[in-house]
């Protein structure tokens, strides 16, 4: 039977950055910087305007307000800040936002805002020039016509997925006339998720304090590093990076993180890395009295990098009395260290990768292989190699599928063979054996390994419960995909997918839709099991339109594949699909063809 999933009525405000592809190709790793600036300091003029922004998901965020004045105040607001902002950026990355604002109906369900009105909100953002902001007529009416708004009509628009055409208007401000002030007593509850029975961390990213933005990546590695080590406490609850990271670059209340992420304990710092010297400086705060239960700085030889790592660790870990055992905090203890300049590379090349594009991974191979060359035995090198060359198989980024799928399987199992405690390498490894070769048996060995070592791991156990879905055991596969999501409430669209599978290889469509919807707009292979959904839901509408954005989301990802399009789209996403059971194959095909995905 169907959950129940609780529906309101909102002002919904869609915004995406207009010519993204062209920006990422001028410089992927600026662009993508660039973009992220954009959206948080978007968040943070909303959240003024009495606004929440429920997620970013790659160059796309969604907001709600209570008033449609507030979301167009807010809007317009930004639009003017961020032209001027523009105006002082030297070069050609400067990324303008297109918005849409709708009144619609809502869902909410597993932290996330999907529903008619989101969908609309993202149809009339597509109308929009760069720059500049469409609202629906509906929501038009509700605008006091006191304001000093300038609207012109683009009369009624037929857009995808809805059946009635939609009156639209482009909105601006007056002629010399100031946009309205954030009026203090409207304001959005956020949802508050309960603290847990344990202690319960979030790491937020340490900042760069080298004063060069190009070492980003060393102070995000940092912080990385500390939440993985603190992680493999199973007495403590870790968030996850992909939530803490929303937080970047960002201002913040510690008490607000500490209700969005449901957390206790938030952990801050910074990093200043100059010649061979760094300095890391930590600090541990009660978010929910705000009371600083410890701090320390360190000033080392970047050689004594990990060193500092383990002190931070073990400094959080033992200002809770009586929480953790001492000879737990031993097993955390990191292996000996290795040469700093190799673990700058691994770092530098991680970064990369976890963007998880074609261009990003290219540059990333030659520096792990670099790292490689020096030091053969360093196991995180691997890993990330698997991942690499994973990620060019199942993006079909290879001139040579079969060696990437062969590399991928190599360097997973080298990096367990020179760490057996490294989550990393088993997690990757265990989607090679699932996603590549068809080998649930291995796969559940590996991920049930990666789990046990880093109990906090969201992504490991979200994969996790897509195997346990996978092998016909619905609802653990359900349950898992949830106690994901509780580790990283403000996941990204991959993990928001699992979830996903594993509604909808239990059958319960609804759900499942609810869960892609909140990560296909970042995630291209989430549109395909989407319009899977829609079908086997019988929305066969639905289903062929999200086919449809499927097919020009992953052409526009393969434009620079050297093998072109595949030979049938159905049989590559069953071939990337991790599905086992001949059932289960068979659904999911059932399901493309019912959507009209090309054979």
């Amino acid at each position: 039977m169907t959950e129940h999933l609780p529906r309101k009525l909102a002002v919904i405000l869609h915004a995406d950055v207009g010519g993204s592809t062209a920006l990422v190709q001028r410089n992927e790793s600026l662009a993508h910087e660039r973009i992220q600036d954009v959206f948080r300091r978007f968040s943070a003029t909303i959240e003024s305007y009495g606004g929440i922004a429920h997620e970013i998901r790659g160059d796309a965020l969604v907001a709600e307000f209570s008033r449609a004045s507030d979301a167009v105040s807010a809007a317009l607001a930004f639009q003017f800040a961020n032209e001027d902002h523009n105006k002082s950026v030297t070069d050609d990355i400067r990324p303008e936002i297109r918005i849409g604002i709708s009144l619609g109906e809502v869902v909410i369900a597993d932290g996330t805002i999907t529903g008619a009105g989101v969908v609309l909100a993202q149809r009339l953002e597509q109308l929009a020039e760069p720059g500049s902001v469409c609202i629906q007529g509906a929501a038009y009416e509700t605008v006091p016509q006191r304001l000093p708004f300038n609207y012109e009509s683009l009369g009624e628009q037929k857009v995808k997925g809805f059946e009635e055409p939609v009156r639209v208007y482009t909105v601006g401000l007056e002629d010399e006339q100031a946009i309205p002030p954030p009026d203090p007593t409207v304001r959005l509850d956020k949802p508050v998720l309960e603290l847990p029975d344990k202690p319960s961390f979030a790491v937020l990213p340490f900042t760069n304090m080298s004063g060069d933005s190009e070492q980003e990546y060393f102070s995000d590695g940092i912080t990385e590093d500390i939440i993985t080590e603190l992680s493999r406490f199973r007495e403590l609850l870790v968030i996850a990076r992909n939530s803490t990271f929303v937080f970047k670059g960002q201002s913040v209340d510690v008490t607000d993180v500490s209700k969005q992420l449901g957390v206790r304990y938030v952990v801050e710092g910074s990093v200043r890395k100059a010649g061979n010297r760094v300095r890391v400086t930590a600090q541990l705060v009660d978010a929910t009295t705000g009371n600083h239960v410890w701090a320390e700085r360190y000033d080392r030889e970047l050689e004594d990098i990990f060193a500092v790592q383990d002190e931070v660790v073990r400094a959080i870990v033992t200002a809770l009395p009586g929480q953790l055992q001492h000879a737990e905090l031993e097993r955390a203890e990191r292996k000996p260290p290795i040469d700093w300049k190799v673990y700058d590379l691994v770092l530098r090349a991680s970064s990369r990768v976890l963007q998880e594009s074609k261009p990003a991974v290219a540059e990333a191979r030659p520096l792990l292989e670099q790292a490689l060359a020096m030091d053969p035995r360093y196991a995180l090198t691997h890993a990330w190699l698997c991942t690499a060359h994973l990620l060019e198989w199942v993006g079909h980024w290879s001139t040579s599928p079969k060696a990437s799928l062969e590399l991928a399987l190599k360097h997973g199992r080298l990096a367990v063979k020179l760490d057996e405690t490294s989550h990393l390498g088993h997690w990757r490894l265990s989607e090679v054996y699932l996603v590549g070769l068809r080998d649930p048996v291995e796969a559940k060995i590996h991920a049930e390994r990666a789990v046990t070592l880093n109990p906090n791991a969201s992504g490991a156990i979200a994969w996790m419960g897509f195997i346990s879905g996978c092998l016909g055991e619905h609802d653990k596969g359900i349950e898992l995909a949830r106690e994901a999501l509780r580790l990283d409430p403000l996941a990204p669209g991959w993990l928001r997918c699992i979830l996903g599978h594993a509604y909808f290889i239990a059958r319960r469509y609804d759900e499942a839709i609810s869960a892609y919807k909140a990560a296909s707009l970042e995630w291209a292979y989430g549109l395909g099991w989407l319009a899977a959904s829609y079908a086997q839901a019988s929305r066969i509408d639905e289903a062929r339109a999200t086919a449809s954005s499927y097919l020009e989301a992953a052409r526009k990802e393969m434009v620079a594949c050297p093998l072109g399009e595949p030979e049938s789209w159905i049989e590559f996403l069953v071939a990337r699909s991790g599905y086992v059971r001949q059932e289960d194959i068979n659904h999911f095909v059932d399901g493309l063809r019912k959507a009209g995905l090309p054979e």
